[in-house]
Parts: structure tokens; sequence; C-alpha cells
């Protein structure tokens, strides 16, 4: 069975053309001794915006493999994947991300709901869970209103997980389960439900992203309270533990965060969680990539600076359009987002500052990365224009991407 390794990191690459700089992010944590496998993902709506292909994700991931000589695991992820849109990606992909966002809340029929409550009578009463602070009560009802909620999905990512299964082989391919886009966090009891549920389906995830409290806003810090998410994230973890042991479940099955980018203030907690328990995890931090490509272009000055001018011009302009897609995952005070004729008289510099996500610099502008961040598809529509520009400051561009990953990311949470 293809395994997935204790420590990865979801990177995105939205225009292919950094995974030789993000590749050697892992390998100076390589270099201090830590082992973390890049998991290069995209979705399918990603893809549609930009008007490219699933294999270019692997090309792309392949061509660094073999510049640097990497020799450790890496993966490609079919980000956020349906049955409708699976297809496309699985001549490429090894790594499913399975999202049933869309059947959360839709009830299952009343005879699969008894079936499954008939099934799993250790789920009523008094449950400890090691790790839990608390043994927790459930009723009958209490477990009929949660397979209500959420047996549907698990019966959805049964059949996802099954057909590309029986494409790919079984063996050969990696699963997460996405349960994080609903309106809240799963407890502790939810989530062994929903575990359950995916035991019988026979789903073999080796990670779930369940919902976590707080905001996950796109490119910027966790907003919400810090001790609740430390209380979820390691009750979840004791959750995962208990339901291997008990429902035969994948033995490396690990908590996926899906992050929305950036979010720091959650990895000194997520880091004592894993040094305690010595579970592994996944980090879904993929959209800043393409931040870092607009903040050397900025750093480059000439052509570059003025193609990062123009596109945040008409993200402006277009600020309605850009963020409909992403309106459950942004907050940007649109009074606080400077104007085009402001920023065009900017410095390389200091669009550059604007950008690059130091929450304590007096020049960083979190709304203005928030538009950047969801206007991705504004380089898109520049076509060469753009990757020539990528290409021709290949150096300044790549020097920012493996900083960002390496010193903001990848250190903090595995290094120290």
């Amino acid at each position: 069975m293809l395994t997935l390794e204790k420590f990865t990191i979801g990177v995105g690459d939205r225009f292919a053309h950094q995974a030789k700089a993000q590749l050697q992010a892992f390998q100076r944590a390589a270099a201090q001794g830590v082992a973390v496998v890049p998991v290069w993902n995209k979705s399918n709506r990603e893809h549609t915006f930009i008007g490219s292909e699933p294999q270019s994700v692997l090309d792309a991931a392949q061509a660094a493999v073999k510049a640097l000589g990497w020799t450790q695991g890496w993966h490609v992820d079919a980000d956020h994947i349906r049955l409708e849109t699976v297809d496309r990606f699985l001549a490429c992909s090894d790594f499913f991300t399975i999202d049933v966002a869309d059947s959360i809340g839709k009830p299952a029929t009343p005879a699969d709901v008894a079936a499954f409550v008939a099934r799993h009578p250790e789920l009523i009463g008094t449950v400890s869970i090691a790790g839990v602070s608390a043994p927790f009560t459930t009723t009958r009802a209490d477990v009929e209103r949660v397979a209500a909620k959420y047996l549907l999905a698990a019966q959805d990512a049964g059949k996802i997980y099954r057909y590309i299964a029986g494409k790919k082989g079984e063996g050969n391919i990696i699963a997460e389960v996405s349960m994080d886009e609903t309106d809240a966090p799963q407890t502790p009891p939810e989530l062994l439900i929903i575990l359950a549920a995916l035991a019988d389906e026979k789903v073999r995830a080796q990670t779930i992203a369940p919902k976590f409290t707080g905001r996950f806003n796109k490119g910027v810090d966790y907003v919400g309270d810090l001790a609740q998410f430390e209380r979820e994230f390691n009750d979840d973890l004791a959750v995962l533990a208990h339901a291997v042991a008990r429902y035969g479940l994948p033995a490396n099955l690990k908590l996926s965060v899906h992050s929305g980018s950036d979010k720091f203030s959650l990895y000194p907690i997520i880091r004592r969680a894993l040094a305690r328990t010595g579970a592994g995890v996944h980090l879904k931090t993929a959209g800043t990539t393409w931040l870092e490509e607009l903040i050397g272009l900025a750093e480059a000055g000439g052509d570059g600076l003025a193609l990062a001018k123009e596109i945040y011009a008409y993200a402006l302009a277009h600020v309605d359009e850009l963020c409909a897609p992403y309106a459950s995952v942004i907050d940007i005070d649109r009074a606080k987002l400077p104007s085009a004729a402001t920023v065009n008289g900017w410095t390389g510099p200091q669009l550059a500052n604007a950008l690059r996500h130091i929450p304590g610099h007096p020049e960083f502008n979190a709304n203005v990365r928030q538009l950047l961040h969801v206007s991705f598809k504004l380089a898109a529509k520049a076509g060469t224009r753009y990757t020539d520009l990528l290409k021709a400051n290949e150096a300044i561009v790549a020097k920012n991407v493996v900083a960002n990953l390496y010193d903001r990311h990848l250190k903090p949470l595995f290094i120290g």
C-alpha cells in the first residue's frame, strides 16, 4: 500500500514554475534532520481559472525532483475532487483529497441511519478515549442526529474512493477526506461517528481534514481562540488514535489542517501536540507561492514591478468579481485598500513589504495581500508576459519562495 509519510505539507504552485524552489525549502529542513515531504496540490477550480491541466503539476514536480536529486518521498494531490471532476486527475495524481462538503447536512435515508446505529452500539453511552479530557456520553438520539448529518457524506466519500481505487488500484493511492467545509467544528463524538462511518464504507483514509474553531482566511493568520483550537486539535488527535485501534483504519491516519495558508499562530500549538503524541500531520498551505512570485517581481523592479502594479489596479477595479468565489474565507476591509494611483507610486520594496506576510512590519497590508491572493487568474490572463517575467527573474522569485516556505512554515512547525 502506498503510504503517506508522517510529516507532509501541501504546497500549491499556481503556474508550475516554483516546484524547484519549493523543494529547496524541504531540502533545508532535511539538512536539519527533519523529514518533511512535499505534496503538490492544485484543485479543479484553480486549473479552470488558469486554463492549466493536472499533468502540468506532475511534470513540474518530476522536473524539480530530478534537478535537485531529491530521493525522499513526494506526492501530487488531486485537490478537492468529486466524482464529476476526478477523471482528469487519475493519470497524474497519487494523492486524492475527497471533498464531500456538498453532502454534509443532507440526510441519509432513515434505513441507512438505523442500520448504522445498529452496527455501532459502542457509540451509545459513556465513551472514554485516552487523551480526551473527560469521557463523553452519547444517547441513541445523539448518534442518530450526527449520522443523519454526516452519513451521506461518508457514503459519498466511499463512492469516490472506490471509483479511484477501481481505476488505479487501492494500493496505489493516498486518500484524504475533507470534512472542514461545514458550519461548526466537529466534537470528539461527532468525529468518532464520522470515522466509524468511513470505516464502514471501507475508505482507507490516511488523512482527514476536520473543521476547527476560528477563521481560516486565505493567506493571513488565524483569527480565533487559540486555547480552543489547542483543545480541539488535541482531542482530534486522540479520537483518530482511538478510531484506528477500534475500526481498523490505516495506522498512519493523521489530521490534515486546511489552513488557507499562513496560520503562523497555530504552528507552536501543532508542534507541541506532535511532540507530545508522536503523531504526524498534513498541513495544506497552498496559495502563497503565487504571492511570493509577485513579491519577487516587485523587488525586481522594471517590467516585473509594472505588471504587479497593473494586476493590483485591475484587481481593485474588479474586487467583487474576484472575491465572490472566496467570500467565506476572506475578510477584506475595503477602506484599507490603497488606491491604484497610490500603489502606482510605490517603489518595488514598498509593494513587496505590503504583500510579504510579516504581520509586525509597518508596511504590511493584510487587505492587499488577501485581494491579490484570490486574484491569480489575472496573472493567467497576462499569459506569457507573466511567465516570461518569472523566468527572467527566477533567482529573486525563488529566493522569496524558499524563504517563505522554510522560514515561515517548515522551521516554526518542525524545527523551532
